[in-house]
């Protein structure tokens, strides 16, 4: 854990001292790290055999998360919008 918020720590002086230069290209460097990450992170998780073994379960569980998780946001977002339009329309 230490090493963790020590190389966030690092990363936070870096770009605070480096912040008035122009830093051209990072994007694709960020853009690459990151694909490498999520390639590595399905290594791992493909070499965890009880991973592979209960993925259908886990792939139910995270298909009903997002189903919620979508059907909340949309009626939140709509009972939002209904009480917005409404307060609007008094005015």
């Amino acid at each position: 854990m230490f090493t963790v918020i020590t190389c966030m720590l690092g990363g936070m002086l870096l770009g605070f001292l480096l912040r008035r230069h122009r830093l051209s290209g990072v994007q694709h460097v960020i853009t690459a790290l990151i694909w490498l990450l999520l390639f590595l992170l399905g290594v791992e998780v493909g070499g965890n055999r009880r991973i592979v073994e209960g993925l259908a379960t886990l792939g139910l569980e995270a298909a009903v998360l997002t189903v919620a998780g979508l059907a909340g946001s949309c009626l939140t977002a709509w009972a939002l919008w209904a009480w917005l339009y409404r307060r609007r329309k008094a005015v």
